[in-house]
Order: C-alpha cells, then structure tokens, then sequence
C-alpha cells in the first residue's frame, strides 16, 4: 500500500468506528440527572395538548412527550417538573435554561430553527391554522370573512398567517390581538370578533373547553397554513437534541411495529421480530448510541403508550376533542407520521 494513502485510510477507519462508539450524555443530560427532573416548558392552559387539572395534575400531548423523554433518561416518566409559559415568553425561556425542553404546541419554522440558538426535533402533531365562527353567523367559509374582525394572539405565527391570509385573497380581515390565550377566547365569546383564528386542533380545544355550546361554534373547512408541531430544544447540545427527537421517533416506530403500554414486557421477553428487539433493547443496545441504557424506549413506551395510544388519548375521536388522525396518521395508514428506523 502506498504510505501516502495510509492517514485517509485511517480516517476512513476511524470514521466508520465512531458509529459503533457509546454516546456522552452532554451537560443538559448531566444536569437533568443532578437535578433529578426534566424541566418541559409547557402551554399554560389548552386541552388535548397540556393543561392541569383541579389537582394540578398535567396532561396532553405535549405533556407525554415529556414524560416519554423523562422515562428513557431518568428512568421515570414522573420525574419531570412542567413550566406554564405563555407564547411571548417561551423562546426565552429555553434560551436562558429556565426549561430543557420546549413542548408547547409550537410551529416548526425557517426563523425559529435558524436565528433564535434553538433546534428543532420532531413532528409530534402536523396542524393548520382555521378560523371558528359563531353558527349564527351562517359563514360557511374563510373566504366570507372579508371586512370582518378576528380575534387573535399575538407572538405567534397564527398573527403573521391571517395578515398574509387577509392580503393574498384582499379581505381586508381586522386583527384584534391580544397578548393572552384568555383575553383572547374571552373577546371572540363575548362578540367582539367576528371570527378566532389559531391552529385547528387549538380550536377544538378551546370550543370543547370554553364554549357554553360548543354546537354552537364551527370550525371553518379551510386551513390556511403548515402547522407542524413538536418540541425544541436549544442548539448546541446534540446529544439532548437526538434523545428528544429519538424518543419521539421510537413512539411512531412503536405504533407501526405493534408495541404497546400493554405487550411491551411480554415483547421484549418474547419476541422474535429483530426489529422488535432492537427498540426495546432485547437483542440490541441502541441506547448507548444515546448516552442511555439499553431500554430507554421499553421505558418510554410503557409510560405513555406508543404515539397512537397518546394520540387517542388526548385528542383522538374517543377523547374531548375528538379530532381525527388525518396527516397524523401512520404512513402506511394514509398519514405523513413517518419516522426513521432505529437501527
């Protein structure tokens, strides 16, 4: 062999050996462990995503996603202590450490990801922003909303959506912005707009929640924008950033294969499916790629469920809100949920 191959030989090797090699935790997993907790900032207060009950116990989409992440680092799902942030403040929040995480129904954008020393992970609820209207106004579109007053809040991409809405159809829709979710559903129930805008599935929470009839409101067809949701973290530490994302990914890989809260023990002694295996740690250890033990997902899915048992939980048509699956689908379902393979 030529001497003069041998250092880019040697980077080959050492290339392909770094894939085999155990992940360090990283310094927010450190100080997740020294503190003893996950701190998950969430919303102050929207059904089927987080919200607490009279006994400040938390709930939701949002709030599983942190349990779930909780199980796989520390061990247990309960070990996680939930910060109520209101939109203005979130960003903050995750930026000065006061939360690890950031699980509050929070859109996936260029700027977010790009300008603000946040990452994004994964896609846990793939939404769109749609406009609910008094039945009694007999408006059946967004299209008839020309002229009208929308209630909306501000800080959030819901604000900047309808003005680029209103401009592209010339409607001339009037804002009426509010810095606080209850200002806000407090002015569209009292009559002061004529319409509230926020994502689709806000929409049905907020008419399941706060509406004297919720019959009584509809939520237009049209969504006007993407809305995919899911939990940021702040860049700079990727070992967090990949345990975040990959937990979210071993929900959706736990659907697809069948694991459930229910079978997961029985699967992990039993099963022969390799694939099986490797998610629940039986016959390979995918969690030191992750600075994690070997049944970081096993955890993880025997606290929450898989992401379709979290989805009906929550949201889904047997729940409150009874939205359905749609775009939150499996894949081979006829939905986009499609996550990478753990291997």
């Amino acid at each position: 062999m030529n001497l003069k191959q041998l250092p880019s030989l040697l980077a080959t090797v050492l290339a392909l050996g770094a894939f085999a090699l155990p992940a360090h935790a990283g310094k927010t997993v450190d100080a997740i462990k020294a503190r003893g907790q996950v701190l998950c900032g969430v919303h102050t207060g929207l059904a089927g995503f987080s919200a607490a009950d009279s006994n400040g116990k938390w709930s939701g989409i949002d709030v599983d996603v942190c349990r779930a992440v909780a199980a796989a680092t520390l061990g247990d799902g309960e070990k996680v202590k939930y910060v109520p942030l209101v939109a203005q403040s979130r960003f903050a929040a995750l930026q000065s450490g006061e939360v690890d995480v950031l699980s509050r129904n929070t859109t996936f954008t260029l700027t977010r990801d790009a300008s603000m020393g946040l990452s994004q992970t994964a896609v846990v609820y793939y939404d769109g922003q749609g406009f609910m209207v008094p039945v009694k106004s007999k408006i059946k579109s967004a299209k008839q909303l020309k002229g009208q007053t929308v209630c909306v809040q501000s800080g959030t991409t819901t604000e900047k959506n309808l003005t680029d809405f209103s401009k592209a159809n010339s409607l001339n829709i009037k804002p009426v912005v509010f810095e606080k979710l209850d200002a806000v559903e407090g002015a569209y129930f009292s009559g002061r707009c004529v319409a509230y805008t926020t994502d689709a599935s806000g929409l049905a929470s907020v008419r399941n929640k706060s509406a004297k009839n919720p019959a009584d409101h509809l939520i237009l067809p049209e969504l006007i924008s993407k809305e995919p949701l899911g939990p940021m973290v702040r860049r700079g530490d990727d070992e967090w950033a990949a345990i975040v994302k990959w937990t979210v990914y071993g929900l959706l890989e736990a659907e697809e294969y069948g694991i459930t809260s229910a079978n997961v023990d029985d699967l992990k002694a039993n099963s022969k499916d390799p694939i099986v295996g490797r998610i629940l740690g039986s016959t390979e250890d995918s969690g030191k790629l992750l600075g994690l033990d070997k049944e970081w997902m096993a955890r993880a899915v025997k606290t929450t469920g898989n992401y379709g048992e979290i989805f009906e939980r929550n949201v889904g048509p047997k729940s409150a809100l009874q939205l359905p699956r749609g775009l939150n689908n499996l894949w081979n379902k006829g939905g986009i949920q499609y996550a990478p393979p753990i291997r």
